[in-house]
Protein backbone atom coordinates (compact mmCIF):
# COMPACT_ATOMS: atom_id res chain seq x y z
CA UNK A 1 0.00 0.00 0.00
CA UNK A 2 1.17 3.49 -0.86
CA UNK A 3 1.36 6.24 1.71
CA UNK A 4 0.85 8.89 -1.00
CA UNK A 5 -2.63 7.70 -1.97
CA UNK A 6 -3.86 6.36 1.35
CA UNK A 7 -2.36 8.90 3.75
CA UNK A 8 -2.46 12.07 1.61
CA UNK A 9 -3.86 14.11 4.51
CA UNK A 10 -1.70 12.61 7.32
CA UNK A 11 1.49 14.62 6.98
CA UNK A 12 1.77 15.37 10.72
CA UNK A 13 1.20 11.75 11.71
CA UNK A 14 3.84 10.56 9.22
CA UNK A 15 6.21 13.13 10.68
CA UNK A 16 5.68 11.59 14.13
CA UNK A 17 5.90 8.01 12.83
CA UNK A 18 9.22 8.46 11.04
CA UNK A 19 10.66 10.12 14.15
CA UNK A 20 9.48 7.15 16.25
CA UNK A 21 11.17 4.76 13.79
CA UNK A 22 14.54 6.48 14.22
CA UNK A 23 14.10 6.55 18.00
CA UNK A 24 13.34 2.81 18.01
CA UNK A 25 16.43 2.08 15.90
CA UNK A 26 18.63 4.02 18.33
CA UNK A 27 17.01 2.24 21.26
CA UNK A 28 17.97 -1.11 19.74
CA UNK A 29 21.49 0.21 19.15
CA UNK A 30 21.70 1.09 22.85
CA UNK A 31 20.58 -2.45 23.72
CA UNK A 32 23.37 -3.89 21.53
CA UNK A 33 25.91 -1.59 23.21
CA UNK A 34 24.94 -2.83 26.66
CA UNK A 35 25.00 -6.44 25.41
CA UNK A 36 28.53 -6.16 24.03
CA UNK A 37 29.66 -4.46 27.26
CA UNK A 38 28.46 -7.56 29.12
CA UNK A 39 30.48 -9.75 26.72
CA UNK A 40 33.61 -7.65 27.21
CA UNK A 41 33.30 -7.72 31.00
CA UNK A 42 32.64 -11.47 30.93
CA UNK A 43 35.73 -12.10 28.81
CA UNK A 44 37.81 -9.86 31.08
CA UNK A 45 36.65 -11.70 34.19
CA UNK A 46 37.42 -15.06 32.58
CA UNK A 47 40.94 -13.95 31.67
CA UNK A 48 41.53 -12.66 35.20
CA UNK A 49 40.28 -15.99 36.57
CA UNK A 50 42.67 -17.93 34.32
CA UNK A 51 45.56 -15.65 35.30
CA UNK A 52 44.74 -16.11 38.98
CA UNK A 53 44.91 -19.91 38.82
CA UNK A 54 47.82 -20.27 36.39
CA UNK A 55 50.96 -21.71 38.00
CA UNK A 56 53.36 -19.12 39.38
CA UNK A 57 56.03 -21.55 40.57
CA UNK A 58 59.36 -22.08 38.92
CA UNK A 59 59.81 -24.93 36.48
CA UNK A 60 61.55 -27.10 39.08
CA UNK A 61 58.51 -26.89 41.34
CA UNK A 62 55.85 -27.45 38.70
CA UNK A 63 53.56 -30.41 39.32
CA UNK A 64 54.01 -33.11 36.72
CA UNK A 65 50.89 -35.05 37.58
CA UNK A 66 48.36 -35.64 34.82
CA UNK A 67 45.61 -34.15 36.99
CA UNK A 68 47.61 -30.90 37.26
CA UNK A 69 48.52 -30.82 33.58
CA UNK A 70 44.89 -31.43 32.63
CA UNK A 71 43.80 -28.55 34.85
CA UNK A 72 46.32 -26.23 33.19
CA UNK A 73 45.05 -27.44 29.82
CA UNK A 74 41.52 -26.53 30.90
CA UNK A 75 42.77 -23.09 31.90
CA UNK A 76 44.26 -22.64 28.43
CA UNK A 77 41.01 -23.70 26.79
CA UNK A 78 39.09 -21.31 29.03
CA UNK A 79 41.45 -18.53 28.01
CA UNK A 80 40.71 -19.32 24.36
CA UNK A 81 37.01 -19.36 25.21
CA UNK A 82 37.37 -15.86 26.70
CA UNK A 83 38.99 -14.78 23.45
CA UNK A 84 35.92 -15.95 21.53
CA UNK A 85 33.67 -13.90 23.82
CA UNK A 86 35.83 -10.90 22.91
CA UNK A 87 35.31 -11.74 19.22
CA UNK A 88 31.54 -11.73 19.81
CA UNK A 89 31.75 -8.31 21.45
CA UNK A 90 33.94 -6.96 18.65
CA UNK A 91 31.55 -8.19 15.94
CA UNK A 92 28.60 -6.64 17.75
CA UNK A 93 30.47 -3.38 18.13
CA UNK A 94 31.42 -3.05 14.45
CA UNK A 95 28.75 -4.96 12.49
CA UNK A 96 25.71 -4.09 14.61
CA UNK A 97 26.17 -1.11 16.94
CA UNK A 98 28.53 0.90 14.73
CA UNK A 99 26.46 0.17 11.62
CA UNK A 100 23.23 1.21 13.37
CA UNK A 101 24.65 4.51 14.61
CA UNK A 102 25.96 5.42 11.14
CA UNK A 103 22.64 4.46 9.57
CA UNK A 104 20.74 6.48 12.16
CA UNK A 105 22.62 9.64 11.18
CA UNK A 106 21.85 9.03 7.51
CA UNK A 107 18.16 8.46 8.29
CA UNK A 108 17.92 11.70 10.24
CA UNK A 109 19.38 13.70 7.37
CA UNK A 110 17.15 12.00 4.78
CA UNK A 111 14.00 12.45 6.88
CA UNK A 112 14.75 16.12 7.40
CA UNK A 113 15.13 16.62 3.65
CA UNK A 114 11.82 14.92 2.79
CA UNK A 115 9.88 16.78 5.47
CA UNK A 116 11.32 20.09 4.31
CA UNK A 117 10.13 19.34 0.77
CA UNK A 118 6.66 18.49 2.09
CA UNK A 119 6.46 21.71 4.08
CA UNK A 120 7.60 23.75 1.08
CA UNK A 121 4.90 22.18 -1.09
CA UNK A 122 2.29 22.87 1.58
CA UNK A 123 3.47 26.47 1.94
CA UNK A 124 3.24 27.03 -1.83
CA UNK A 125 -0.30 25.61 -1.90
CA UNK A 126 -1.25 27.88 1.00
CA UNK A 127 0.15 30.87 -0.92
CA UNK A 128 -1.97 30.00 -3.97
CA UNK A 129 -5.03 29.65 -1.77
CA UNK A 130 -4.45 33.09 -0.22
CA UNK A 131 -4.15 34.70 -3.66
CA UNK A 132 -7.39 33.05 -4.76
CA UNK A 133 -9.13 34.04 -1.52
CA UNK A 134 -7.99 37.67 -1.85
CA UNK A 135 -9.28 37.89 -5.41
CA UNK A 136 -12.57 36.36 -4.27
CA UNK A 137 -12.98 38.92 -1.50
CA UNK A 138 -12.12 41.76 -3.89
CA UNK A 139 -14.71 40.51 -6.37
CA UNK A 140 -17.28 40.42 -3.59
CA UNK A 141 -16.49 43.99 -2.54
CA UNK A 142 -16.63 45.32 -6.07
CA UNK A 143 -20.01 43.70 -6.67
CA UNK A 144 -21.41 45.30 -3.53
CA UNK A 145 -20.06 48.72 -4.57
CA UNK A 146 -21.56 48.27 -8.05
CA UNK A 147 -24.94 47.45 -6.50
CA UNK A 148 -24.80 50.60 -4.35
CA UNK A 149 -23.91 52.80 -7.33
CA UNK A 150 -26.80 51.23 -9.28
CA UNK A 151 -29.25 52.04 -6.49
CA UNK A 152 -27.98 55.65 -6.36
CA UNK A 153 -28.27 56.03 -10.13
CA UNK A 154 -31.82 54.62 -10.19
CA UNK A 155 -32.88 56.92 -7.35
CA UNK A 156 -31.55 60.10 -9.02
CA UNK A 157 -32.86 59.08 -12.41
CA UNK A 158 -36.38 58.82 -11.01
CA UNK A 159 -36.09 61.98 -8.90
CA UNK A 160 -37.65 64.97 -10.76
CA UNK A 161 -35.77 67.37 -8.56
CA UNK A 162 -32.36 65.96 -9.46
CA UNK A 163 -30.31 67.91 -11.90
CA UNK A 164 -29.05 66.43 -15.11
CA UNK A 165 -25.46 66.71 -14.01
CA UNK A 166 -26.14 64.72 -10.85
CA UNK A 167 -27.84 62.01 -12.86
CA UNK A 168 -24.96 61.85 -15.34
CA UNK A 169 -22.45 61.69 -12.52
CA UNK A 170 -24.33 58.85 -10.83
CA UNK A 171 -24.58 57.05 -14.13
CA UNK A 172 -20.82 57.34 -14.76
CA UNK A 173 -20.12 56.06 -11.25
CA UNK A 174 -22.44 53.11 -11.83
CA UNK A 175 -20.69 52.20 -15.11
CA UNK A 176 -17.26 52.48 -13.40
CA UNK A 177 -18.22 50.20 -10.51
CA UNK A 178 -19.76 47.69 -12.86
CA UNK A 179 -16.56 47.63 -14.94
CA UNK A 180 -14.38 47.14 -11.82
CA UNK A 181 -16.67 44.32 -10.68
CA UNK A 182 -16.24 42.59 -14.03
CA UNK A 183 -12.43 42.88 -13.78
CA UNK A 184 -12.48 41.48 -10.22
CA UNK A 185 -14.65 38.65 -11.44
CA UNK A 186 -12.14 37.77 -14.17
CA UNK A 187 -9.19 37.93 -11.73
CA UNK A 188 -11.01 35.76 -9.20
CA UNK A 189 -11.80 33.20 -11.89
CA UNK A 190 -8.16 33.08 -12.98
CA UNK A 191 -6.87 32.73 -9.40
CA UNK A 192 -9.45 30.04 -8.68
CA UNK A 193 -8.40 28.09 -11.78
CA UNK A 194 -4.72 28.42 -10.82
CA UNK A 195 -5.35 27.27 -7.24
CA UNK A 196 -7.32 24.26 -8.37
CA UNK A 197 -4.53 23.28 -10.73
CA UNK A 198 -1.86 23.68 -8.01
CA UNK A 199 -3.99 21.80 -5.51
CA UNK A 200 -4.38 18.90 -7.95
CA UNK A 201 -0.60 18.78 -8.54
CA UNK A 202 -0.01 19.03 -4.78
CA UNK A 203 -2.19 16.05 -3.87
CA UNK A 204 -1.56 13.99 -6.99
CA UNK A 205 2.14 14.62 -7.66
CA UNK A 206 4.10 16.46 -4.96
CA UNK A 207 2.67 14.86 -1.82
CA UNK A 208 2.61 11.27 -3.23
CA UNK A 209 6.24 11.67 -4.33
CA UNK A 210 7.34 12.98 -0.93
CA UNK A 211 5.33 10.38 0.99
CA UNK A 212 6.72 7.63 -1.23
CA UNK A 213 10.26 8.74 -0.32
CA UNK A 214 9.31 8.69 3.36
CA UNK A 215 7.77 5.23 2.91
CA UNK A 216 10.92 3.94 1.18
CA UNK A 217 13.05 5.39 3.95
CA UNK A 218 10.93 3.78 6.66
CA UNK A 219 10.93 0.41 4.88
CA UNK A 220 14.71 0.54 4.49
CA UNK A 221 14.94 1.25 8.22
CA UNK A 222 12.84 -1.85 8.89
CA UNK A 223 15.03 -3.96 6.58
CA UNK A 224 18.18 -2.65 8.28
CA UNK A 225 16.79 -3.63 11.66
CA UNK A 226 16.11 -7.13 10.36
CA UNK A 227 19.66 -7.39 9.00
CA UNK A 228 21.18 -6.24 12.29
CA UNK A 229 18.97 -8.69 14.20
CA UNK A 230 20.54 -11.40 12.07
CA UNK A 231 24.05 -10.00 12.53
CA UNK A 232 23.43 -9.95 16.28
CA UNK A 233 22.73 -13.69 16.21
CA UNK A 234 25.49 -14.45 13.68
CA UNK A 235 28.10 -12.83 15.93
CA UNK A 236 27.31 -15.53 18.49
CA UNK A 237 26.82 -18.39 16.04
CA UNK A 238 30.13 -17.79 14.24
CA UNK A 239 32.15 -18.64 17.34
CA UNK A 240 30.14 -21.73 18.32
CA UNK A 241 32.45 -24.16 16.40
CA UNK A 242 35.54 -22.74 18.12
CA UNK A 243 33.81 -22.72 21.49
CA UNK A 244 32.87 -26.36 20.88
CA UNK A 245 36.54 -27.15 20.23
CA UNK A 246 37.46 -25.43 23.51
CA UNK A 247 34.92 -27.58 25.34
CA UNK A 248 36.17 -30.67 23.52
CA UNK A 249 39.67 -29.76 24.64
CA UNK A 250 38.45 -29.61 28.24
CA UNK A 251 36.86 -33.05 27.86
CA UNK A 252 40.08 -34.41 26.34
CA UNK A 253 42.02 -32.94 29.27
CA UNK A 254 39.65 -34.73 31.64
CA UNK A 255 40.20 -38.01 29.80
CA UNK A 256 43.98 -37.51 29.98
CA UNK A 257 43.95 -37.80 33.78
CA UNK A 258 45.82 -41.05 34.52
CA UNK A 259 45.93 -42.16 38.13
CA UNK A 260 48.51 -44.88 37.45
CA UNK A 261 50.86 -42.44 35.77
CA UNK A 262 50.48 -40.01 38.66
CA UNK A 263 51.30 -42.82 41.09
CA UNK A 264 54.40 -43.75 39.07
CA UNK A 265 55.48 -40.09 39.10
CA UNK A 266 55.24 -40.09 42.89
CA UNK A 267 57.41 -43.21 42.97
CA UNK A 268 59.97 -41.76 40.56
CA UNK A 269 60.02 -38.44 42.42
CA UNK A 270 60.78 -39.84 45.86
CA UNK A 271 62.45 -43.21 45.46
CA UNK A 272 66.06 -43.26 46.69
CA UNK A 273 67.41 -46.22 44.73
CA UNK A 274 68.50 -48.02 47.90
CA UNK A 275 67.51 -51.61 48.65
CA UNK A 276 65.10 -52.16 51.55
CA UNK A 277 66.86 -52.98 54.82
CA UNK A 278 67.65 -56.67 55.30
CA UNK A 279 66.82 -58.92 58.25
CA UNK A 280 68.67 -58.29 61.49
CA UNK A 281 71.07 -61.20 62.17
CA UNK A 282 70.71 -63.32 65.27
CA UNK A 283 73.50 -62.53 67.74
CA UNK A 284 74.19 -65.47 69.98
CA UNK A 285 75.70 -64.36 73.31
CA UNK A 286 75.50 -67.87 74.80
CA UNK A 287 78.30 -69.35 72.74
CA UNK A 288 80.72 -69.16 75.68
CA UNK A 289 78.35 -71.09 77.95
CA UNK A 290 78.85 -74.86 78.31
CA UNK A 291 75.57 -76.74 78.37
CA UNK A 292 74.72 -80.41 78.79
CA UNK A 293 73.01 -81.62 75.73
CA UNK A 294 69.47 -82.69 76.37
CA UNK A 295 66.23 -82.73 74.51
CA UNK A 296 64.88 -79.92 76.68
CA UNK A 297 67.74 -77.50 76.18
CA UNK A 298 67.86 -74.80 73.59
CA UNK A 299 70.38 -75.42 70.89
CA UNK A 300 72.94 -72.72 70.36
CA UNK A 301 72.45 -73.18 66.68
CA UNK A 302 70.01 -70.80 65.02
CA UNK A 303 66.90 -72.30 63.52
CA UNK A 304 68.12 -71.60 60.08
CA UNK A 305 71.20 -73.75 60.78
CA UNK A 306 69.06 -76.55 62.05
CA UNK A 307 66.99 -76.50 58.93
CA UNK A 308 70.08 -76.67 56.82
CA UNK A 309 69.90 -73.12 55.44
CA UNK A 310 72.75 -70.73 56.08
CA UNK A 311 72.04 -68.01 58.60
CA UNK A 312 72.81 -64.40 57.80
CA UNK A 313 76.26 -63.43 58.84
CA UNK A 314 77.10 -60.17 60.43
CA UNK A 315 80.18 -58.11 60.52
CA UNK A 316 81.64 -58.56 64.03
CA UNK A 317 83.13 -55.09 63.96
CA UNK A 318 80.10 -53.26 62.63
CA UNK A 319 77.12 -55.49 63.19
CA UNK A 320 74.58 -52.78 62.32
CA UNK A 321 76.61 -50.70 59.91
CA UNK A 322 74.65 -51.74 56.81
CA UNK A 323 71.28 -51.18 58.38
CA UNK A 324 72.02 -47.91 60.14
CA UNK A 325 72.97 -46.33 56.87
CA UNK A 326 69.40 -46.85 55.66
CA UNK A 327 67.43 -46.03 58.76
CA UNK A 328 67.00 -42.41 57.56
CA UNK A 329 64.49 -43.67 55.03
CA UNK A 330 62.01 -44.10 57.89
CA UNK A 331 63.01 -41.11 59.92
CA UNK A 332 64.51 -37.70 59.36
CA UNK A 333 66.91 -37.56 56.46
CA UNK A 334 70.40 -36.48 57.57
CA UNK A 335 71.53 -33.14 56.23
CA UNK A 336 74.35 -33.29 53.73
CA UNK A 337 76.26 -30.54 51.99
CA UNK A 338 75.09 -29.70 48.45
CA UNK A 339 77.78 -30.89 46.04
CA UNK A 340 78.19 -30.01 42.39
CA UNK A 341 77.87 -33.65 41.27
CA UNK A 342 74.91 -34.24 43.66
CA UNK A 343 76.80 -37.10 45.29
CA UNK A 344 75.06 -36.25 48.57
CA UNK A 345 71.75 -37.44 47.10
CA UNK A 346 70.44 -41.01 46.80
CA UNK A 347 71.33 -42.66 43.46
CA UNK A 348 67.96 -42.25 41.75
CA UNK A 349 67.52 -38.66 42.86
CA UNK A 350 71.09 -37.90 41.85
CA UNK A 351 70.47 -39.33 38.38
CA UNK A 352 67.37 -37.22 37.91
CA UNK A 353 69.09 -34.03 39.03
CA UNK A 354 72.04 -34.67 36.71
CA UNK A 355 69.72 -35.37 33.79
CA UNK A 356 67.80 -32.18 34.54
CA UNK A 357 71.01 -30.14 34.63
CA UNK A 358 72.15 -31.66 31.31
CA UNK A 359 68.84 -30.66 29.71
CA UNK A 360 69.16 -27.08 31.01
CA UNK A 361 72.74 -26.78 29.80
CA UNK A 362 71.74 -28.20 26.40
CA UNK A 363 69.05 -25.52 26.05
CA UNK A 364 71.56 -22.82 26.93
CA UNK A 365 73.97 -24.29 24.40
CA UNK A 366 71.28 -24.21 21.72
CA UNK A 367 70.60 -20.54 22.49
CA UNK A 368 74.30 -19.71 22.14
CA UNK A 369 74.42 -21.61 18.84
CA UNK A 370 71.42 -19.71 17.55
CA UNK A 371 73.04 -16.44 18.58
CA UNK A 372 76.26 -17.41 16.83
CA UNK A 373 74.36 -18.24 13.64
CA UNK A 374 72.50 -14.93 13.79
CA UNK A 375 75.74 -12.99 14.26
CA UNK A 376 77.36 -14.81 11.35
CA UNK A 377 74.37 -14.00 9.14
CA UNK A 378 74.54 -10.36 10.16
CA UNK A 379 78.26 -10.37 9.44
CA UNK A 380 77.55 -11.69 5.96
CA UNK A 381 75.00 -8.91 5.48
CA UNK A 382 77.58 -6.31 6.50
CA UNK A 383 80.19 -7.82 4.17
CA UNK A 384 77.75 -7.68 1.25
CA UNK A 385 76.40 -4.26 2.21
CA UNK A 386 79.20 -2.25 3.91
CA UNK A 387 76.94 0.77 4.26
CA UNK A 388 74.83 -1.09 6.83
CA UNK A 389 77.68 -1.68 9.29
CA UNK A 390 81.21 -2.81 9.98
CA UNK A 391 81.65 -6.64 9.91
CA UNK A 392 84.62 -6.46 12.28
CA UNK A 393 82.44 -4.89 14.97
CA UNK A 394 80.64 -8.23 15.38
CA UNK A 395 83.78 -10.33 15.86
CA UNK A 396 84.13 -9.74 19.66
CA UNK A 397 80.56 -10.86 20.22
CA UNK A 398 81.05 -13.91 17.98
CA UNK A 399 84.21 -14.87 19.89
CA UNK A 400 82.42 -14.45 23.21
CA UNK A 401 79.56 -16.66 22.00
CA UNK A 402 81.97 -19.40 20.84
CA UNK A 403 83.75 -19.26 24.21
CA UNK A 404 80.42 -19.67 26.02
CA UNK A 405 79.60 -22.63 23.78
CA UNK A 406 82.86 -24.36 24.70
CA UNK A 407 82.23 -23.82 28.41
CA UNK A 408 78.73 -25.24 28.11
CA UNK A 409 79.96 -28.28 26.17
CA UNK A 410 82.55 -28.90 28.88
CA UNK A 411 79.88 -28.67 31.58
CA UNK A 412 77.59 -31.02 29.65
CA UNK A 413 80.42 -33.56 29.22
CA UNK A 414 81.24 -33.42 32.91
CA UNK A 415 77.65 -33.98 33.95
CA UNK A 416 77.23 -36.76 31.39
CA UNK A 417 80.24 -38.51 32.92
CA UNK A 418 78.64 -38.33 36.37
CA UNK A 419 75.33 -39.51 34.93
CA UNK A 420 76.97 -42.48 33.23
CA UNK A 421 78.69 -43.35 36.53
CA UNK A 422 75.37 -43.31 38.40
CA UNK A 423 73.54 -45.34 35.77
CA UNK A 424 76.43 -47.80 35.57
CA UNK A 425 76.26 -48.38 39.35
CA UNK A 426 72.53 -48.87 39.21
CA UNK A 427 72.94 -51.35 36.37
CA UNK A 428 75.61 -53.31 38.28
CA UNK A 429 73.47 -53.41 41.40
CA UNK A 430 70.55 -54.66 39.37
CA UNK A 431 72.67 -57.43 37.89
CA UNK A 432 73.84 -58.49 41.35
CA UNK A 433 70.31 -58.62 42.66
CA UNK A 434 69.28 -60.67 39.64
CA UNK A 435 72.07 -63.22 40.14
CA UNK A 436 71.48 -63.45 43.88
CA UNK A 437 67.75 -64.01 43.70
CA UNK A 438 66.12 -65.29 40.54
CA UNK A 439 62.69 -64.45 41.91
CA UNK A 440 63.40 -60.70 42.12
CA UNK A 441 63.64 -59.29 38.61
CA UNK A 442 65.17 -55.92 37.91
CA UNK A 443 62.54 -53.37 36.84
CA UNK A 444 62.57 -52.60 33.17
CA UNK A 445 64.72 -49.62 32.31
CA UNK A 446 67.10 -49.97 35.28
CA UNK A 447 69.61 -52.49 33.95
CA UNK A 448 71.56 -50.13 31.66
CA UNK A 449 72.03 -46.42 31.04
CA UNK A 450 70.28 -46.73 27.68
CA UNK A 451 67.22 -48.22 29.30
CA UNK A 452 67.17 -45.97 32.34
CA UNK A 453 64.05 -44.00 33.05
CA UNK A 454 64.45 -40.46 31.92
CA UNK A 455 62.62 -37.87 33.93
CA UNK A 456 63.48 -34.78 31.92
CA UNK A 457 61.19 -31.84 31.55
CA UNK A 458 60.11 -32.69 28.05
CA UNK A 459 58.95 -36.13 29.26
CA UNK A 460 57.19 -34.66 32.24
CA UNK A 461 55.18 -32.15 30.29
CA UNK A 462 53.88 -34.32 27.51
CA UNK A 463 50.47 -35.95 27.64
CA UNK A 464 50.16 -39.74 28.03
CA UNK A 465 49.09 -40.03 24.38
CA UNK A 466 52.31 -38.50 23.02
CA UNK A 467 55.15 -40.34 24.72
CA UNK A 468 58.53 -40.43 23.00
CA UNK A 469 61.54 -42.62 23.65
CA UNK A 470 63.96 -41.43 26.36
CA UNK A 471 66.82 -39.31 25.00
CA UNK A 472 70.39 -40.54 25.28
CA UNK A 473 72.64 -38.80 27.83
CA UNK A 474 74.24 -35.72 26.35
CA UNK A 475 71.84 -35.62 23.41
CA UNK A 476 68.73 -33.80 24.64
CA UNK A 477 65.72 -34.33 22.45
CA UNK A 478 62.99 -32.02 23.71
CA UNK A 479 59.51 -33.09 22.73
CA UNK A 480 58.02 -30.67 20.18
CA UNK A 481 54.57 -31.38 21.62
CA UNK A 482 55.40 -29.79 24.91
CA UNK A 483 52.38 -29.21 27.11
CA UNK A 484 52.23 -25.47 26.86
CA UNK A 485 54.48 -22.58 25.95
CA UNK A 486 53.51 -21.07 29.26
CA UNK A 487 55.76 -23.56 31.04
CA UNK A 488 58.78 -22.93 28.83
CA UNK A 489 61.72 -21.01 30.23
CA UNK A 490 62.68 -19.77 26.77
CA UNK A 491 60.48 -16.69 27.00
CA UNK A 492 60.51 -14.05 24.23
CA UNK A 493 62.53 -10.92 24.81
CA UNK A 494 60.56 -8.23 26.66
CA UNK A 495 59.30 -5.19 24.79
CA UNK A 496 61.29 -2.06 25.71
CA UNK A 497 59.54 0.37 23.38
CA UNK A 498 58.03 0.78 19.93
CA UNK A 499 58.99 2.36 16.64
CA UNK A 500 57.36 3.68 13.47
CA UNK A 501 58.84 2.88 10.07
CA UNK A 502 59.86 6.07 8.22
CA UNK A 503 60.62 4.11 5.06
CA UNK A 504 59.83 0.65 3.75
CA UNK A 505 62.51 -2.05 4.07
CA UNK A 506 62.55 -5.23 1.95
CA UNK A 507 64.59 -7.35 4.41
CA UNK A 508 65.99 -9.66 1.72
CA UNK A 509 68.94 -10.82 3.84
CA UNK A 510 68.54 -13.47 6.52
CA UNK A 511 68.03 -12.17 10.03
CA UNK A 512 66.40 -8.95 8.84
CA UNK A 513 62.72 -8.03 9.10
CA UNK A 514 60.48 -6.80 6.29
CA UNK A 515 58.56 -3.64 7.18
CA UNK A 516 56.24 -1.25 5.37
CA UNK A 517 56.24 2.51 5.61
CA UNK A 518 54.36 3.84 8.70
CA UNK A 519 54.21 0.30 10.17
CA UNK A 520 54.45 0.19 13.98
CA UNK A 521 56.82 -2.43 15.50
CA UNK A 522 57.85 -3.42 19.02
CA UNK A 523 61.47 -2.79 20.10
CA UNK A 524 63.01 -5.75 21.93
CA UNK A 525 66.72 -4.85 21.66
CA UNK A 526 68.38 -1.45 21.20
CA UNK A 527 71.00 -0.54 18.65
CA UNK A 528 74.39 -1.74 19.94
CA UNK A 529 76.26 0.75 17.79
CA UNK A 530 76.15 -1.29 14.57
CA UNK A 531 73.22 0.59 13.00
CA UNK A 532 70.65 -2.19 13.55
CA UNK A 533 67.73 -2.47 15.96
CA UNK A 534 66.00 -5.72 16.84
CA UNK A 535 62.22 -5.48 16.50
CA UNK A 536 59.14 -7.66 16.60
CA UNK A 537 55.99 -7.42 14.51
CA UNK A 538 52.56 -7.69 16.07
CA UNK A 539 52.32 -11.13 14.48
CA UNK A 540 55.33 -12.25 16.56
CA UNK A 541 57.94 -12.28 13.76
CA UNK A 542 61.33 -10.94 14.91
CA UNK A 543 64.38 -9.60 13.12
CA UNK A 544 66.73 -6.63 12.62
CA UNK A 545 65.79 -3.36 10.91
CA UNK A 546 68.04 -0.36 10.07
CA UNK A 547 67.98 2.12 12.95
CA UNK A 548 67.96 5.06 10.55
CA UNK A 549 64.78 3.76 8.93
CA UNK A 550 62.62 3.98 12.08
CA UNK A 551 61.50 6.53 14.65
CA UNK A 552 62.03 4.92 18.08
CA UNK A 553 60.15 5.58 21.31
CA UNK A 554 61.48 3.72 24.37
CA UNK A 555 59.33 2.91 27.39
CA UNK A 556 60.47 4.21 30.77
CA UNK A 557 59.33 1.13 32.71
CA UNK A 558 58.95 -1.91 30.48
CA UNK A 559 58.31 -5.24 32.17
CA UNK A 560 58.01 -8.51 30.31
CA UNK A 561 57.02 -9.30 26.82
CA UNK A 562 53.80 -8.51 25.08
CA UNK A 563 51.31 -11.35 25.04
CA UNK A 564 49.80 -12.18 21.61
CA UNK A 565 46.40 -13.51 21.34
Amino acid sequence: MSWGTELWDQFENLDKHTQWGIDFLERYAKFVKERLDIEQNYAKQLRNLVKKYCPKRSKDEEPRFTSCLSFYSILNELNDYAGQREVVAEDMAHKVYGELMRYSQDLKAERKHHLQEGRKAQQYLDHCWKQMDNSKRKFERECKEAEKSQVTYDRLDNDINATKSEVEKAKAQFYLRTHMADESKNEYAAQLQNFNAEQWKHFNNAIPHIFKNLQDMDERRTVKLGETYRSFAEAERRVIPIISKCLEGMVSAAKAVDERRDSSIVVESFKSGFDPPGDFPFEDFSQNLSRTGSDGTISNTPKADRDGAPAPRSDPKHPMSRTKNKLWLFGKKPKAPSLEDFSHLPPEQRRKRLQQRIDELSKELQKEMDQRDALNKMKDVYEKNPQMGDPSSLQPKISETICNMEKLRSEIHKNETWLSEVEGKQSSRGDRRHSADNHHHTPQGRESPEGSYTDDTSQEHQTPHHRSSPPQPGHPNPDPHEFDDEFDDDDPLPVIGHCKALYSFDGQNEGTLVMAEDEVLYIIEQDKGDGWTRARKQSGEEGYVPTSYVEITLEKNSKGAVTYI
